[in-house]
């Protein structure tokens, strides 16, 4: 009696299984392969410029007080343990080769000291210094993207002050300043401060036009273009199924790079929340 009702219990529990795989909305149900079967696993970081930058969204750091440089290479432990191959950077394609010198050298010295450090040389120096990584590529792409012309009949006027006053309550109630930089590294990492980067480096700026023009999704267009090209060049680096990218840059490049790795076959991306603990 008691293996016919264990039987019967089995029974139950499959159907009922089943029965919720059955009920999976249509919308939600896998129904093309996306992924080649040797997708490349890429890491796609962001992180604030340290230093000075032209960037419209900027972060208080002192990149020399060693306090910081100590938590940067805390977080330059954990980020490691993904064992990249390759590591691509914000830097132009022409001066991969003193991009790639400096970092040997640094391999043969970690202890150097730099001048002006940026998040390349204090970050992802060390993450292929302790992850064994031999080759780094940059791969940025410099366009100028403004509105041209003057605006003087916008049609809506509304839409970006309300972001701007609603994204002002969102960075008081998640402050960047004065908390770790390991939290403050969380947070540039977060799904929807990278979305809000989209926004503020792109997309408000298609609310913004005369009458029958499109004088703001024109500047727009360009910073898309920009990452475009951007995910152009790392398209240009030889690679193999055996490689490991990690990918660290300003967080709308980065944002942009989710979208692109995404839907690309070639690449898989990693949860960059597995290693920032």
């Amino acid at each position: 009696m008691k293996k016919i009702n264990l039987i019967f219990s089995f029974s139950i529990s499959l159907l009922l299984t089943n029965c919720s795989v059955q009920k999976l909305p249509y919308e939600q149900t896998a129904i093309y392969k996306t992924k080649f079967d040797d997708a490349i696993p890429v890491l796609n970081v962001a992180t604030f410029h340290f230093g000075e930058t032209p960037d419209a969204i900027t972060t208080e750091f002192d990149e020399k007080n060693e306090t910081n440089q100590t938590e940067v290479k805390k977080v330059a432990e954990m980020l490691a343990k993904f064992k990249p191959t390759i590591i691509i950077v914000e830097s132009v394609p022409e001066n991969d080769s003193l991009l790639q010198y400096k970092y040997y050298d640094y391999l043969k010295n970690p202890k150097k000291v730099f001048d002006h450090p940026t998040e390349i040389e204090l970050l992802a120096y060390e993450v292929g210094r302790l992850g064994g990584t031999k080759k780094i590529y940059g791969i940025n792409f410099k366009e100028e993207y403004k509105i041209d012309g003057e605006i003087t009949n916008q049609v809506d006027v509304t839409t970006n002050p309300k972001y701007w006053t609603m994204l002002e309550q969102n960075e008081k109630n998640n402050p960047e300043e004065g908390i770790p930089f390991i939290e403050m590294f969380k947070l540039n990492n977060h799904p929807q401060y990278l979305e809000s980067l989209i926004n503020i480096n792109a997309d408000l700026y298609t609310y913004v036009s005369n009458k029958g023009k499109s004088e703001g999704a024109d500047a727009a267009a360009k910073f898309y273009h920009r990452n475009l090209v951007m995910f152009s060049n790392l398209n240009q680096i030889k690679m193999t199924k055996d490689d490991r990218i990690f990918i660290i840059m300003g967080g709308a490049h980065t944002a942009f790079f989710m979208d692109f790795l995404k839907r690309s076959p070639k690449f898989k991306v990693e949860n960059s929340f597995n290693y920032i603990k």
